[in-house]
């Protein structure tokens, strides 16, 4: 059970907000009485903790919390997975580069924009009323305000990595302006009216709150961080990254050196139950079990993913580890990646009779791949056993369709099957594990990235070698099986040139954050998509067949096309990314 100071009541969240209008940019809760009904203080905190239980209210098919979709299968790191790719095949075209047809119905990317903006217009709704509320009537106005405020700008900075341009709606516009609300605005607009809200909260939070799960200044300093390096980063029209202004990276080093935190002493921390707001976890959707609601509020945005072939788990063998992504975690003599020729040969690339694989003579590896990846014949989840009934070794009749997808699974996501977290819906699996936006090591790598392009470069390597460091000392859990290969983890010299350590940091963000969801993300800030990934898609294409016409469009397919039903509601106001 997590720490009972969460505040996080997530009944009193249903009981406040249970329904939703047809304009979902002017959502307010049905079943409630008068302004003064509403408006009393235990009502407004009600609205409040309804604003923070919406930033987490998603399925697999409107995903908001997990990018798995789209920031892991969409880049180099994973596969869709599942049965074919017939199975949930709205994926498999996001996988393919394929988003020029229609709308798939009300699943995924539709769905995702109609969640992110139902947050955003509870989080609206309530600064309303706390708006019309004297600080006298309502002593924590300010604080709230602020909060609210953060959570509408972390919802519209999600969109923002999602869709490029997207319409910001305040709870000061009317609803004829909200209904007039265009997304035709330049990008460096767009970043400023988010990093207005996230502004306004760092200036208005504690550094820290004594119920955990609230925003805070710590949280803000963070999200700024992460804002201004993307917005560093400039994009023209067409997606393509023109200049980086090194102002907004020396803004990026400032709000990271406001962030108090620390890494997880053992990375494999911040993926098991028992750790959620931990040091490392700066920002995070919360989740609870057994907290007295009908079906506890658990995260299923992952629930099609565990491993299916295991009797311990059930259903469907979904988000598979890249042969790419794999390949990535070898070592030289030194400890460090091949940053060049990692890919140029396969590791695990067979499997014996008893369904295990061993790792070729000669070679080692970073130890973090076995927090991440899915391997056979080594332990999943850090286990042998469950409570005696099951054998946790990973093999490979745990992969749901090998001929298609290959055998590599997830771990990051998954939960052993006797933890308290662990609920099983039919053949779905929920968890109450939290879900981290932004973890202490993001902080840190980003520092890094703005020092090392403003040439500071043997600080920000520095900084890589803190993560490094953690990751060398990640090896006391059962992680191999008492296999023979041997890890190898060292860290980089001070002295490399600017280009080569830009090289480590990119390449350290790929290994640090392997299957979060931040890749594809990352490859299009730094302006790298098409680049990386067709020359993924040509190389893996000749081990995975169903890669085969998958093409990455520059220009195009760095951000997702508005939806159209978006487009037509507001009568062409919304103005469609280009080549959709």
């Amino acid at each position: 059970m997590k720490n009972k100071k969460i505040f996080l009541v997530w009944l009193l969240a249903i009981a406040f907000l249970t329904a939703c209008s047809e304009d979902v940019l002017d959502y307010k809760p049905e079943g409630l009485l008068s302004q003064d009904d509403v408006s009393t203080n235990e009502n407004l905190e009600g609205l409040v903790i309804a604003a923070y239980a919406s930033i987490a209210n998603d399925e697999v098919v409107g995903p908001i919390t997990n990018q798995w979709v789209y920031g892991s299968v969409r880049a180099d790191d994973a596969y869709k997975g599942g049965g074919g790719i017939g199975d949930v095949d709205v994926i498999h075209r996001y996988e393919m580069y394929n988003l020029t047809i229609p709308d798939y119905g009300d699943w995924m990317t539709p769905k995702t924009w109609v969640n992110h903006y139902k947050a955003i217009s509870r989080a609206n709704f309530a600064l309303e009323l706390i708006n019309e509320t004297s600080e006298a009537d309502f002593t924590t106005k300010t604080l709230r305000q602020a909060e609210l405020r953060f959570l509408r700008a972390h919802s519209h900075f999600m969109l923002k990595l999602l869709f490029k341009k997207v319409p910001y709606i305040v709870e000061t516009m009317t609803a004829e302006e909200k209904a007039n609300a265009t997304n035709d605005m330049t990008n460096d607009e767009l970043w400023n009216m988010i990093a207005e809200d996230f502004l306004f909260a760092y200036n208005n939070l504690p550094q820290a709150q004594d119920e955990v799960g609230r925003a805070d200044k710590n949280a803000a300093a963070a999200y700024l961080a992460k804002l201004r390096l993307y917005q560093a980063y400039e994009q023209n029209d067409t997606h393509q990254v023109t200049s980086i202004n090194s102002a907004r990276l020396q803004e990026v080093i400032d709000y990271a050196d406001d962030v108090t935190g620390a890494l997880e002493p053992d990375f494999g921390n911040n993926f098991l139950d028992g750790f959620d707001n931990g040091p490392e976890s700066i920002w995070a959707a919360q989740f609870s079990i057994n907290d007295g609601t009908l079906v506890s509020r658990v995260s299923f945005v992952t629930g099609l993913n565990s491993p299916h072939g295991s009797v311990l788990y059930g259903c469907c063998g979904f988000h598979l580890a890249s042969q790419n992504m794999v390949n990535a975690f070898k070592t030289d003599t030194n400890g460090l990646p091949l940053l060049d020729t990692f890919n140029d040969t396969d590791i695990y690339d067979s499997v014996d009779g008893n369904g295990e694989t061993s790792l070729a003579g000669g070679l080692t590896l970073d130890p973090r791949i076995d927090h991440t990846v899915g391997i056979p014949g080594r332990p999943f989840k850090y286990r042998n056993m469950v409570n005696n009934a099951g054998d946790m070794i990973y093999n490979f009749s745990w992969a749901r369709d090998p001929g298609v997808y290959g055998y590599f699974g997830n771990m990051k996501e998954q939960q052993a099957p006797d933890c308290s977290c662990y609920v099983k819906e039919g053949p779905f699996i929920g968890t109450s594990k939290n879900v981290d936006f932004i973890r202490y090591a993001d902080v840190l790598l980003w520092k890094a990235e703005a020092m090392i392009q403003l040439n500071q470069v043997s600080q920000g390597i520095a900084i890589i070698n803190q993560i490094r460091d953690r990751a060398a000392n990640s090896t006391n859990r059962p992680i191999n099986a008492g296999a023979t290969d041997v890890y190898g983890i060292g860290t980089y010299p001070l002295t490399l040139s600017s280009e080569e350590a830009l090289k480590a940091l990119k390449f350290e963000r790929r290994l640090e954050f392997a299957m979060e969801g931040a890749r594809f993300f990352d490859l299009v800030r730094w302006g790298e998509a098409a680049e990386v990934l067709n020359g993924y898609v040509d190389v893996e294409k000749t081990k995975r067949d169903f890669l085969a016409n998958a093409q990455f469009t520059a220009g195009r397919d760095e951000y997702y096309p508005i939806p159209q039903r978006e487009i037509d509601i507001t009568g062409g106001l919304y103005i469609q990314n280009p080549g959709y």
